[in-house]
């Protein structure tokens, strides 16, 4: 495999430097991210795709606080967060870091505006409501805002999710197999809502996938396998993803 080597970019969004982070001891020992190093721009939509156990859910868990490395460092935004305290990084994650995950984690008895507005609740401030209708309008939910999850479909609890991840003008959205529960009709509509998001609104998106056409709507596809980074791909296809993920021994 020779993939495209991408630009240093200008601005990044999210940077990782040297990262190592090892689970177990002994016989037990596995090394989940071996000395990764890696950015993403700001506004760029990339997709972390390898085979099971490579470490892409560790990476977008350390990425985004979830999880600490054993050394290395990360910035998000213009703030290093490796050394972060649970408080500071729960802080940060409020203010700075949107979640889309595959189980929409919706609250069932709130309504969908609810749900949406949560996160600013929670930290005490109140929503930019002219944003706030703006991302309504985007994402078709006008008229979804009084139903509760039970009420949507599974695309519309989906664009809740998207619409809540994206309120509070987060520096970067991790979305963690965001279309897993989502039938491809549905799934295809919430991928392109993301790349909208990344290229109308300049939103970072961070997904990983284990879908070459999920991947091809990204901007790039960053590949690892056994906790190593093992290139990239621009303006990848669903071919080209197949190529790159057979080369990792993915059928």
């Amino acid at each position: 495999m020779n993939p495209t080597t991408a630009p240093a970019p200008t601005a990044s969004a999210v940077s990782a430097r040297n990262l190592i982070k090892t689970y177990g001891t002994g016989d037990t020992e596995v090394h989940a991210l071996k000395n990764v190093s890696i950015d993403f721009a700001v506004g760029a939509f990339t997709a972390i795709m390898g085979p099971s156990g490579s470490g892409k859910s560790t990476l977008m868990h350390t990425l985004a606080g979830l999880d600490t490395v054993d050394s290395g460092e990360i910035v998000v935004g213009n703030q290093t967060i490796t050394g972060m305290s649970d408080n500071q990084l729960t802080k940060l994650r409020r203010q700075r870091i949107g979640f889309i995950f595959q189980s929409f984690n919706l609250v069932p008895t709130l309504t969908a505006h609810q749900n949406i507005v949560l996160p600013l609740e929670l930290a005490g401030t109140r929503p930019d409501e002219a944003w706030l209708k703006e991302i309504v309008g985007i994402l078709g939910l006008g008229d979804r805002l009084s139903h509760k999850p039970h009420q949507l479909s599974g695309g519309q609890q989906q664009r809740v999710a998207v619409a809540r991840a994206l309120l509070t003008r987060p520096d970067v959205v991790f979305a963690d197999e965001p279309t897993g529960a989502l039938d491809s009709a549905t799934g295809a509509e919430v991928l392109s809502l993301l790349r909208r998001s990344a290229r109308e609104m300049g939103q970072t998106i961070i997904m990983v996938t284990h879908d070459p056409n999920a991947a091809s709507y990204a901007d790039r596809v960053v590949l690892l396998d056994d906790g190593a980074l093992h290139g990239e791909l621009l303006d990848p296809t669903p071919q080209t993803v197949l190529n790159a993920l057979s080369q990792l021994g993915v059928a």
